[in-house]
């Protein structure tokens, strides 16, 4: 497993290229392998998450060609080549949700069989709302292990029975990635369904702007849906993806929000490269939250630098459209003057751990005080941080990451672990190095 070792730091200052965004590149690359016509994508993140969705694509007959830092991948039409495949998806929640919908909706003619699996995390991971979804129109997907949870076997749909004369209903509690499955792979169906295809959202729709990064992204490949404030989505007849040619993809939000708190931590600035006010990841909300916390905050199109001095002003957020980089904030509150409080991370319960869980028991180590309810974290900072605590990240990439800025609070910490940030970002403390000193 590892342990790291960090700090006593007091100063952050630098710049840092980001890597590729993991949620628009394997957006991009599962787009790219559907559409007709070759994609070069240039900037895709290279981690364990898009490593697993570009095998996955390999080994459903997918040509994918690298030439760094771009990658050819050469379109399907619809179809993919291979009517059998065992996918073995690691922690990859994006990858499997995806292409769940996307092999279940599939218009290839024949038998088909695929297997869907990963790491025991992701086979507690939730599936239920999105396979009962895709059954309704004929999907034939089936449980190989626990009852709305991965494995998943999925074979050819049963065109007989698909009917779009009713909308397509789908929870928006769980999880985003639901919607953005079936908005992704319901395209497919053009071939054998001439009709609008609607999906209306049960209950609250959490993490809007990925829903609308994945809207982006259709467009890009030529297919525009039809959004009813977030209640329905049309996805036009006869839709058919078209690749774009070229497609860049911006630098990761949520990993951005390490660096840019190191900067109002340790003084600043900290400039991060490749993200900035014309993102689409709803991630770059998270610097209105420092701007609140009393950091200064500048931003280019393709650049944001932050810089501040703890102690930071207390917060009480609704973080909804930012789960990721909450986590951030939590450690950050660390540093803040005053009890803060995060509402609405429900979604961190089915996340590669139990984020609720995990970090307030990580934070009480710390000497924090913390309430923990449902969906919501109410922390109260310590008069002084204890110090050389182990942080156990429960191999999550992200608790890893957010818990590297305790040591810029003047306080060593161990990081047990830290290769689990392979998940998203391979070089983090590599980087984060380049940025923190003494």
């Amino acid at each position: 497993m590892g342990t790291l070792r960090l700090g006593p730091y007091t100063r952050a200052r630098g710049a840092v290229l980001l890597p590729g965004s993991k949620s628009i590149s394997n957006r991009a690359l599962l787009l790219a392998a559907v559409a007709h016509g070759e994609t070069v994508i240039e900037h895709l993140l290279d981690a364990d998450d898009t490593r697993v969705m570009r095998a996955a694509l390999e080994a459903l007959g997918v040509r994918c060609i690298d030439a760094p830092p771009r990658c050819t991948v050469h379109g399907a039409g619809g179809v993919f080549p291979k009517s059998k495949a065992d996918l073995f998806l690691g922690n990859a929640g994006t990858a499997v949700r995806m292409l769940t919908a996307a092999l279940a909706l599939s218009a290839r003619s024949g038998a088909t069989h695929y297997r869907i699996s990963g790491v025991p995390r992701m086979h507690e991971r939730p599936m239920g709302d999105l396979v009962d979804s895709l059954r309704k129109v004929g999907a034939q997907i089936d449980y190989a292990g626990c009852a709305g949870f991965p494995p998943l076997i999925i074979r050819s749909m049963r065109r007989a029975s698909m009917s779009f004369a009713q909308p397509l209903k789908i929870r928006g509690s769980t999880s985003s990635q639901f919607l953005s499955a079936l908005l992704m792979a319901l395209p497919l169906l053009s071939t054998t369904v001439n009709e609008p295809i609607q999906i209306e959202v049960e209950g609250e729709l959490i993490s809007q702007p990925y829903i609308e990064m994945t809207l982006q992204l259709m467009q890009q490949f030529g297919v525009c849906v039809e959004r009813q404030a977030w209640r329905c989505f049309t996805v036009p007849a006869g839709a058919r993806y078209q690749s774009p040619g070229y497609f860049k993809i911006e630098g990761d939000a949520s990993s951005a929000s390490y660096f840019l708190a190191a900067g109002a931590l340790g003084g600043g600035p900290v400039r991060v490269l490749g993200v900035g006010g014309s993102s689409i990841q709803g991630d770059i909300a998270f610097t209105d939250a420092l701007i609140r916390m009393g950091a200064q905050v500048m931003m280019g199109d393709d650049w944001i630098e932050a810089r501040g001095q703890p102690p930071l002003k207390a917060i009480d957020l609704d973080c909804v459209r930012i789960p990721d980089a909450a986590m951030t904030l939590a450690v950050a509150a660390l540093f803040a003057t005053g009890a803060s409080t995060l509402r609405n991370i429900g979604s961190w319960r089915v996340k590669e751990t139990d984020r609720i869980t995990a970090m307030t028991r990580e934070l009480r180590k710390l000497g924090a005080s913390v309430e923990a309810g449902a969906d919501g974290l109410r922390i109260t900072p310590p008069s002084a941080l204890v110090q050389n605590v182990a942080i156990d990240t429960c191999d999550d990439h992200r608790m890893a990451m957010s818990f590297s800025l305790i040591s810029l609070a003047n306080a060593p910490v161990c990081i047990n672990d830290p290769i689990c940030v392979a998940k998203t970002f391979p070089e983090y403390f590599e980087c984060f190095s380049t940025v923190i000193g003494g």
